[in-house]
């Protein structure tokens, strides 16, 4: 009797250590865990169609082909776009050297001014692939809905106005959809870890 309760034990801590290995190697909801993903209540991400660079209507599908570094701004922003633009662009620098390749995307969400051309003069500025986006404003508040993005415009004065506006930006990858979003608190050096650290177990 003995026997049987040691062999039975053997055989449940073999299967268990089997579904460990299984949950840790291979399991692709665990794949990521070491990277520290941010815990999201529900769906965040998903299809969106905007209007690129060049003036053509292209879908996420078009858009997010690697994995892709998303953000909401307005090329109008005073000051907080474009330092978290520029970070975000710094970073994907410092990918590309350790071999890693990540596409920047950025998203208007004031395409009253924010026309295809002047997206396309931004990105293009801030990096030689960044993809610039803008749409009708039911485009961009599908996109901005998709990833739960805030933004509110003041009302003008003199014809100028400004827009407040969430400041994340969000790694989403066409095999696994949104992985991790990230605050502009961060260097451009924690930035490309973190994103790394996702990129080489894709």
């Amino acid at each position: 009797m003995i026997r049987v309760a040691a062999i039975s034990a053997v055989a449940v801590v073999g299967a268990g250590l089997v579904a460990m290995t299984l949950l840790t190697s291979g399991g692709d909801e665990n794949q990521f865990a070491q990277c520290g993903g941010a815990t999201v209540a529900g769906d965040l991400g998903g299809p969106f169609t905007l209007v690129n660079g060049a003036g053509e209507t292209v879908t996420s599908e078009q858009v997010i082909t690697e994995p892709t570094l998303i953000y909401f701004g307005y090329t109008y922003c005073p000051d907080v776009c474009p330092l978290d633009v520029d970070r975000n662009a710094a970073a994907i620098e410092i990918l590309e050297e350790r071999g890693q390749s990540v596409t920047p995307v950025f998203i208007t969400i004031d395409p009253a001014r924010d026309t295809s051309e002047v997206v396309n003069d931004f990105a293009e500025a801030m990096h030689p692939r960044m993809i610039g986006l803008t749409g009708t404003e039911e485009q961009i508040s599908q996109a901005s809905k998709a990833y739960r993005t805030y933004y509110k415009a003041h009302p003008p004065v003199d014809g100028e106005y400004l827009v407040d506006h969430s400041t994340f930006s969000y790694l989403v990858t066409p095999e696994h959809g949104f992985l991790d979003f990230f605050r502009r608190e961060l260097t451009p050096e924690q930035l490309a870890d973190k994103i790394g650290c996702f990129v080489e177990r894709i």
